[in-house]
């Protein structure tokens, strides 16, 4: 069955949020919702403005990898002013967030992967982008990007077929859009008004984390390690124990989980 479009009108029905989504610019197709908001941010609109794309033709993930977006799932932008202190926190609060949305939605399990994957039994159903811009130690504008499975069939995209998912081939029926679109953005803006103390966040970030106490390798750049994942501390950085006894710090890179 296809999916009806989104709408503005049907996104802010029973939103009650203060700021966040309260401006939504919505486009039937984008290449990139990242693009597009950074455009609107240095336009310095309204905290909390989303763009939302039906479908994205250029989507981006982490490490420059490519986002599938096609029709019938979530891919919007959130443009937001913090302060610098409050930057570590944004992962986590928008991991939270979309992680609380999809269970309120569909009543599904999920997990939160090491730094922003969201999955379900292992799989990846979510994906998160953040890019800031800094100017002399203060922040101009920080842009999140949030893709959600809806929709998606994994199996038609061998590159992600064997790692993704999506949340209707979990639960078998449709899954409304708007209802998580509006839980992810009330649960953003609940945790984001809790800035800058962020340490309420972190603690829940962390415990939701299936990454702790894992075999692990981290990649980042040209390095790869190996060895069982720790902790994290509160700026987010991952602490890696090596099997020299040896503690590595990762502060941004990729990280798998091993087989026990």
């Amino acid at each position: 069955m296809v999916k009806k479009d989104l709408s503005v009108s049907s996104i802010k029905q029973g939103l009650s949020t203060r700021f966040v989504g309260q401006n939504i610019i919505y486009f039937p197709s984008l290449s990139s919702t990242m693009e597009a908001t950074r455009m609107e941010a240095r336009r310095n609109a309204p905290e909390g403005t989303v763009i939302i794309a039906g479908e994205q033709t250029a989507g981006r993930g982490r490490l420059k990898r490519t986002w599938f977006s096609p029709g019938g799932n979530i891919a919007l932008s959130i443009i937001l002013y913090p302060d610098a202190a409050g930057l570590p926190y944004l992962i986590m609060i928008v991991s939270l967030s979309a992680a609380s949305a999809i269970e309120s939605a569909t009543g599904l399990k999920t997990q939160i992967k090491w730094p922003n994957d969201i999955l379900i039994k292992g799989k990846k159903v979510a994906g998160i982008l953040i890019e800031n811009e800094v100017k002399g130690g203060r922040v101009a504008y920080a842009i999140i990007g949030i893709g959600i499975n809806v929709g998606l069939r994994p199996d038609k995209f061998s590159a992600i077929s064997a790692i993704a998912t999506g949340l209707e081939d979990e639960i078998g029926e449709t899954v409304s859009r708007e209802d998580i679109i509006r839980s992810l953005f009330t649960e953003f803006e609940r945790l984001y008004l809790n800035l800058p103390d962020g340490t309420l966040i972190f603690k829940a970030w962390r415990d939701r984390l299936i990454t702790l106490g894992q075999k692990v390798t981290a990649t980042w750049g040209k390095e790869t390690i190996q060895g069982i994942a720790e902790s994290v501390d509160e700026s987010g950085a991952l602490m890696i124990r090596l099997a020299d006894g040896s503690l590595t710090k990762v502060v941004a890179g990729d990280v798998t989980l091993r087989e026990k």
